[in-house]
């Protein structure tokens, strides 16, 4: 079965770059315009390196929810500020592996809604695909909306793919995912990653993104980002770039360096 929980149906303008679309087509998806593919051009001329960093970044995904569905026997899973559906989406993956599996995503863009209820459809007859509409600053609201697909007594992997660079602060970053573990039980997972500070022209990226009027992205040291697992129990390799997690075929350490870490944790 298939949700999605908004009444809304924004107009989408098609001569406005959007952010959401323009990570859609480095990723080399098709839900994009030419207004976002001109600014995507634009700025790989900053940062040449961000094309193939979103495509490691959801490759990782990929990797973590297989590992989880299949090695894990986790069967719910939290995406939250999931942005525009491209190729091998949660719902996707998880539901390959254990066709019952229950996914939600969240986001509280209208723009990502629309795409949603197009393109989130489930895979399976025995799993459950939903979406809602609600802001991560208010975590009591995600863990309410996602009470009505999820049974919060049983694990749930809570996924933040990307989107805390968008918290105004690491205090604010480390509050959000403290107040939405606090809700899910013991034997869930954290699944995160987010961008760097490691390359200048990737800061310089996301500097210039926020003086065109944009979400603000906030890229944080790696340290920063290992303190968001403080109190879990990370899996091995721990916290390390998306690349040196659990590759498939590509030895740690030789991939395309990216600025972007990662993780995957158990709450005690």
């Amino acid at each position: 079965m298939t949700y999605v929980s908004s009444p809304l149906t924004p107009e989408i303008r098609t001569d406005i770059p959007h952010s959401a679309r323009i990570w859609n087509y480095w990723m080399g998806g098709d839900s994009n315009f030419p207004v976002d593919q001109a600014i995507g051009e634009e700025s790989l001329k900053l940062d040449p390196d961000i094309a193939p960093m979103t495509v490691q970044c959801r490759q990782f995904l990929i990797r973590a929810v297989r590992y989880l569905a299949a090695e894990q026997g986790i069967r719910q899973f939290l995406d939250i500020g999931t942005g525009l559906p491209t190729m091998q989406n949660t719902h996707e993956v998880a539901q390959s592996v254990a066709p019952e599996s229950r996914i939600v995503y969240v986001d509280h863009d209208p723009l990502v809604l629309q795409y949603a209820r197009t393109l989130l459809t489930n895979t399976t007859d025995e799993g459950v695909t939903a979406y809602v509409n609600a802001d991560y600053y208010k975590p009591g609201q995600v863990i309410f909306d996602a009470r009505n697909i999820l049974n919060l007594t049983r694990p749930v992997a809570v996924m933040f793919m990307g989107s805390l660079g968008h918290a105004k602060t690491h205090s604010d970053m480390l509050g959000i995912v403290r107040s939405v573990l606090d809700a899910v039980p013991s034997g869930s997972y954290l699944v995160l990653y987010d961008g760097t500070t490691d390359r200048q022209s990737y800061v310089t990226l996301c500097e210039e993104y926020a003086k065109s009027g944009g979400l603000a992205y906030h890229p944080r040291t790696p340290e920063q980002i290992r303190a968001v697992f403080d109190g879990l129990d990370l899996v091995d390799p721990g916290c390390v770039p998306v690349t040196e997690w659990r590759p498939d075929s590509t030895p740690a350490g030789t991939g395309q360096p990216v600025s972007a870490y990662c993780g995957v944790a158990r709450k005690r």
